[in-house]
């Protein structure tokens, strides 16, 4: 009989800190360009006529301690008018020798905070470092995570919020960084009022029927994403412009984890507009979970159940 840890939100968001997060994602990135992960792609159900559909995202790890992992997530963006998360369900984390679930943690507070800390990862590594005024385009739980995330990694002075009643164009004007976290299914942000030199996190967008870019802005920036393989089969801010014929199919200059492993350059001049196109990878949600166990059984902390 195995035991299993039980991790709800409010214990998620206290042990997974957004500092301890953002090395977290470093770390998974890194690995996943080193080619120590098995990622495949998410796998969506949607049945006609349900208001959301249910996601299922697989990963594994190897080394040391081994991990299997598994995010089942339903995603309901009407849920804010419910007083809930649009994203909701569990990350499964299995022992990678035995196979023997391990723990069972809450997928809102997990995608929360490991998609804001990617964000910051990618922020640290485009974005001009004296970058001061950051606009975020959303004000959902996203929203909220992007603006603890991205001051731990440039000195922002100013910050700009705008919902879906704001003035998207008033909030981005004069911002170094961008960040896009809305449920639209249609581009939210215009070439024309990207500065020269800002860093853009598009981060709403996660099925090919959506975007929240226009093609011309994907067609102005350095596009960087944390995968090839999902930005190209799920990433509507991509595949519109593709489409729209503003870009080539090889407008990605690299993935994240590339820069990090030093295979891939980063931003490369002051005026350049740098785009980071995040999906979400299950190998984030299995680090994040397998940081969670370790933590939690150090510190006792969570509940125990026997299978």
């Amino acid at each position: 009989m195995s035991r299993v840890l039980i991790l709800n939100e409010h214990e998620v968001t206290e042990l997974l800190t957004m500092t301890e997060c953002i090395a977290v994602m470093e770390d998974a990135l890194a690995a996943t360009a080193r080619d120590e992960v098995h990622n495949p792609l998410r796998q969506v159900i949607r049945a006609a006529g349900a208001p959301g559909f249910l996601g299922l995202m697989p990963a594994w790890r190897g080394g040391d301690a081994p991990y299997y992992a598994l995010k089942e997530v339903c995603v309901f963006p009407e849920n804010p008018k419910r007083g809930l998360d649009t994203h909701v369900g569990a990350v499964i984390l299995h022992s990678g020798e035995t196979g023997e679930p391990l723990g069972f943690f809450n997928a809102s507070a997990i995608t929360a905070i490991r998609t804001a800390a990617v964000s910051a990862v990618a922020t640290k590594l485009l974005a001009r470092e004296d970058s001061s005024v950051l606009a975020i385009l959303g004000a959902g739980v996203q929203a909220r995570s992007h603006r603890e995330a991205i001051p731990l990694v440039r000195p922002i002075k100013e910050i700009r919020m705008c919902g879906r009643d704001g003035d998207a164009e008033e909030t981005v004007r004069g911002a170094d960084i961008i960040v896009t976290a809305t449920s639209s299914r249609e581009p939210v942000l215009k070439r024309e009022w990207i500065s020269p030199g800002a860093h853009i996190n598009a981060v709403g967008s996660s099925i090919p029927t959506t975007r929240e870019l226009d093609g011309e802005t994907v067609a102005a920036a350095s596009l960087f994403v944390d995968r090839r393989e999902s930005t190209v089969n799920e990433s509507g801010d991509y595949l519109f412009a593709v489409r729209e014929k503003a870009i080539v199919p090889n407008h990605i200059k690299a993935e994240i984890g590339e820069i990090l492993v030093g295979n891939a350059d980063g931003r490369k001049s002051r005026d350049e507009i740098t785009l980071f196109k995040s999906l979400g990878l299950a190998i984030e949600d299995l680090a994040s979970a397998a940081f969670l166990f370790e933590k939690a059984r150090r510190e006792g902390r969570g509940t125990w159940v026997e299978l």
